[in-house]
């Protein structure tokens, strides 16, 4: 969803704890398990972001705010797209607990209007795969947003 302009607003329900789905989010190995080839996370405020898809193209941040189990901020842009430099645009992933899980709400700021679509559609098929992969069930390799 779309909200404010250059906003992207996505939720998705997971099976697993709030501190399960935040180890996905802080641990390098982790993440290159739901998004990506790889990645480098540095999780603490200034620390790196880095993850390279399996395209080949990476994007790249650093971390702004952590607050374990609930939530984390990173700056978000990729290095080999000059729509979205590093640094540029801000992702912040809030980690709401719920009876049955986790309800995790991602919001992707200052998105460029002519990438909203290919990053709402990212966002989908990342939150989608880290539900699984919090979850305990294996997504297969990342072949990237349809």
């Amino acid at each position: 969803m779309v909200d404010e302009p250059g906003e992207i607003v996505v939720e998705h329900h997971v099976r697993a704890s709030p501190s399960a789905v935040y180890a996905y989010l802080t641990d390098s190995a982790r993440w290159a398990q739901w998004q990506g080839a790889e990645a480098t996370v540095d999780a603490r405020p200034g620390g790196l972001f880095r993850m390279r898809m399996a395209t080949g193209q990476t994007a790249r941040g650093q971390f702004v705010e952590l607050v374990p189990h609930r939530r984390v901020v990173f700056t978000w842009g990729w290095i080999d797209h000059p729509g979205i430099p590093p640094g540029s645009t801000t992702v912040e992933i809030d980690l709401e607990p719920r009876q049955d899980g986790t309800l995790i709400r991602l919001t992707h700021h200052d998105v460029p209007p002519d990438e909203l679509g290919l990053h709402l559609s990212g966002w989908r098929h990342y939150l989608e795969r880290l539900a699984l992969r919090a979850a305990g069930a294996d997504p297969g390799p990342d072949p990237g947003p349809a």
